[in-house]
């Protein structure tokens, strides 16, 4: 099975050295994958140019022409977190066409996995603002062209911080079921379980808050008995994955107790669902640590390559069973106050 790669990043710093998103990252996720040895199975797919309409499908026009001058200007903070240089918009839209390339090159070909190698992030841009050192909504630009074509999109997000810019895109549409694992409390204070979907999407948001200093065998749990149900039914045509792995034990930006194993664990379980060969691509979020950042996407790329890793055990805790009941129950509570409430409404 091949390997679909596009790599689209800023290869400018912050003015302050010490901010976690900085080019270095890329270097590590390309050590991660240079450690595959893949050989002539490795593809690198050439740029692709995004369209004005595929980017306002997902993002305001107002918004997008704001960024742009704002880039041009100069550029700036644009929030505590949230930095732009002069060349970022440029480099914001060669990501948002990265994820593109990629998809219709596995389309091209019916097989191998993508996986996109991008700075900044996208998950938390939402329609007309950028935050949480996003730009732009790579995976959601990604995901609405595949909309625009009839497919059914699964987009499972396992970043430590929730995806709440994606979330907010997808709300109100049936056909994407968004899938996320993350720390709860955290930035940005989304992603309760109760946040389960627009009255026209209900249960197309499966949101699994995961305590501070959760393990790898609580994630899979909740994950396998939580999510993959409503995924079964849902019956995606095709899988796009928010590949954050600031969740490792050795990120600074949060709390959970996952190591590279279980990232490739969740990766095999989220791979079950893929329909076909050629339906896969993964978006590289966050992942602060270098090393944990390279090891885990060496781990994650094996599993859905269906080779065996051997790497950092996986991460057990005490048993957990009760969080995964109180999840469900915050889950169908919110789920039947929507359709009562609907219900209401209708007569």
């Amino acid at each position: 099975m091949v390997l679909v790669v596009n790599q689209a990043y800023d290869d400018s710093g912050h003015e302050d050295s010490g901010h976690p998103e900085r080019p270095e990252r890329v270097s590590a996720v390309r050590a991660g994958i240079d450690d595959l040895h893949l050989g002539s199975d490795l593809i690198v797919v050439p740029d692709r140019v995004v369209t004005r309409e595929e980017l306002t499908r997902v993002h305001d026009s107002g918004y997008l022409e704001e960024l742009a001058a704002y880039c041009y200007e100069g550029g700036g903070d644009l929030d505590q977190d949230t930095y732009a240089t002069f060349s970022s918009w440029p480099v914001a839209k060669q990501a948002a066409g990265a994820g593109l390339a990629v998809i219709e090159e596995l389309h091209r070909r019916g097989d191998g996995v993508g996986f996109v190698v991008t700075r900044p992030p996208g998950h938390h841009a939402l329609r007309d603002r950028a935050m949480g050192f996003c730009l732009l909504n790579n995976i959601a630009v990604a995901a609405a062209a595949l909309r625009s074509l009839g497919e059914r999109v699964l987009i499972v997000d396992w970043d430590v911080h929730h995806g709440n810019g994606t979330q907010e895109i997808f709300w109100n549409d049936a056909e994407v079921l968004y899938v996320s694992t993350h720390q709860w409390p955290l930035f940005p204070g989304s992603g309760a379980a109760s946040e389960v979907g627009g009255r026209l999407a209900i249960d197309r948001t499966v949101n699994i808050p995961l305590s501070p200093g959760a393990t790898g065998d609580i994630l899979r749990q909740a994950f396998d008995d939580i999510a993959a149900p409503v995924i079964d039914s849902f019956s995606p045509t095709w899988v796009l994955v928010s590949a954050g792995f600031d969740a490792h034990r050795a990120d600074p930006m949060g709390d959970l107790h996952l190591t590279s194993n279980d990232f490739a664990a969740v990766a095999s379980s989220v791979a079950n669902f893929v329909p076909r060969p050629g339906r896969l691509a993964m978006f590289l979020e966050g992942g602060y640590d270098l090393d944990a950042l390279r090891s885990s996407v060496h781990a994650t790329l094996r599993s859905v390559l269906g080779e065996a890793v051997a790497t950092e055990q996986s991460s057990r805790g005490e048993p957990r069973g009760d969080y995964v009941t109180r999840v469900q129950r915050d889950r169908l509570a919110a789920i039947e106050a929507l359709y009562s409430s609907h219900d209401e409404e209708s007569t």
